[in-house]
């Protein structure tokens, strides 16, 4: 599910390094939106495990099967059958017209993975913020894709931001360093869209401001 587009002369236009535009191809897969639910999973966990307090090893590996199915599997297999069967023209949806229809079934997996969440006892606040912050962004983007494209991969570094932020108020670890790195990683994700020529910058920004937003919106509304 890349959201690189197909540069025309009226639109964003790549740089003229192929040096360059490999490296941002590369961090535009290794940081696809579609593994950060999964990995931030892992990676809360690791950072504060008290807010995991009663979910041990086992546990956690469970959790990371039904977060990896519902948010990771299910959708980039939905992708390629729906360009199998001649639904969408590309697996990266370049267009806001291919965007809708993995859009809706992604929008089905996220609501999924976060109606489990809810319905488990004793489901970690932190792990529920990120699933219900994860859906709400998914919805939203859905509904923006109506009238323009915005960048899936920001907004879903916007998100890993926003649930870093609400680990800061929730728990009592130095959360400065991971949040560090997180703006890192969020800074190469934009550079990488923007030198490869996939969106404008508002809309690089934009999807930063909703993933951060989705993810704090979640958390007021759970607390």
């Amino acid at each position: 599910m890349n959201d690189t587009q197909t540069v025309t002369n009226s639109g964003p236009q790549p740089v003229q390094s192929k040096f360059l535009r490999v490296l941002a191809r590369i961090a535009s897969y290794v940081f696809h939106p579609v593994f950060m639910p999964t990995v931030m999973t892992l990676a809360l966990y690791m950072l504060a495990p008290v807010s995991f307090a009663g979910i041990d090893a086992a546990g956690l590996k469970l959790w990371l099967l039904r977060i990896g199915l519902s948010t990771l599997f299910f959708p980039l297999f939905t992708v390629v059958l729906l360009k199998g069967l001649g639904f969408i023209q590309s697996i990266h949806l370049y267009t806001p017209k291919d965007r809708i229809i993995p859009l809706i079934a992604t929008m089905i997996f996220y609501f999924w993975a976060e109606h489990i969440a809810a319905n488990i006892p004793n489901t970690p606040l932190i792990l529920r913020v990120l699933l219900l912050g994860s859906y709400w962004g998914i919805v939203l983007m859905f509904l923006i894709n109506i009238f323009f494209k915005i960048s899936m991969h920001t907004t879903a570094a916007g998100g890993m931001i926003g649930i870093l932020i609400v680990l800061m108020i929730v728990s009592t670890v130095n959360m400065v360093i991971p949040l560090f790195l997180a703006l890192a990683i969020a800074g190469i994700i934009g550079t990488a869209r923007m030198l490869l020529g996939a969106h404008k910058i508002w809309e690089v920004w934009l999807g930063y401001i909703l993933g951060a937003l989705v993810m704090l919106g979640a958390y007021l509304y759970l607390k």
